[in-house]
């Protein structure tokens, strides 16, 4: 049996725990034994993107001491999982941490590349969008094919694609930044509101009734407009069209 180890990101934890818990829900149900390290904090990346890398180690080394026993870390963040695989580099190369850096995974990635699931038999029958964080594919790289799926967008796109009743709709910017960026919300907060603000009228202009990613803190950003607009799109993650029955 496989030793999985959840880890959830701090905004999720504060303002979104129906989302850990989904996660949780569908790691189960593929027969998975799940621990949740009670001790895990922050990745660091709030930190870290901010310029004070060097004051994040502390951090980033309690999540080294929290998930090194363990033979895969699954998040339900992309930026998070990003960041623990290329930022940590600055840790060192001992065997922990190349440990943790190469088997802590993004949810989606995790179910397509190492357990091969593309079909969890969920059921959404709504009309969704799909947004595609920077990290998840600019980063992450989970535009690129794999051995299982090979049209683009293929890991997040397939999964919601073999969700029965959802339908999937088109957008004419699919690849396009929502503009949250961290802390760039707050710095460059007109930019980023003008960003966001075209990426709902994408997905409004296609009649969405619900807007998904792999990343909350793009959602959260998204939500965040949408709920001053009064638009009637709701905001799912991933996680929790995927666990719906």
């Amino acid at each position: 049996m496989i030793k999985v180890a959840l880890f959830v990101p701090c905004y999720i934890d504060q303002f979104y725990p129906q989302v850990g818990i989904a996660t949780l829900h569908i790691l189960e149900k593929l027969g998975l034994s799940v621990d949740y390290p009670l001790e895990q904090t922050c990745c660091g990346q709030p930190m870290a993107n901010s310029g004070f890398e060097e004051a994040s180690e502390p951090v980033m080394r309690l999540f080294i001491k929290n998930f090194k026993d363990y033979d895969y870390i699954i998040a339900p963040s992309g930026s998070c999982v990003l960041h623990v695989k290329e930022r940590y580099e600055r840790l060192g190369h001992d065997k922990e941490v190349e440990h943790v850096r190469k088997n802590t995974y993004e949810l989606c990635d995790f179910l397509v590349d190492v357990l091969k699931v593309t079909d969890l038999g969920a059921s959404f029958p709504h009309k969704v969008g799909l947004h595609l964080s920077c990290h998840g594919q600019r980063g992450l790289r989970q535009s690129q094919s794999s051995e299982i799926v090979g049209d683009d967008f293929s890991k997040i796109k397939t999964l919601l694609t073999n969700v029965k009743d959802l339908e999937l709709i088109e957008l004419d910017r699919k690849d396009e930044c929502c503009g949250f960026g961290g802390t760039f919300c707050v710095s460059e907060e007109a930019v980023s509101v003008k960003m966001g603000v075209d990426r709902i009228n994408d997905h409004a202009k296609h009649e969405a009734e619900v807007i998904t990613g792999g990343d909350m803190s793009c959602l959260m950003h998204l939500e965040g407009i949408l709920k001053r607009q009064k638009r009637n799109i709701m905001i799912k993650h991933i996680a929790e069209i995927l666990a719906n029955q």
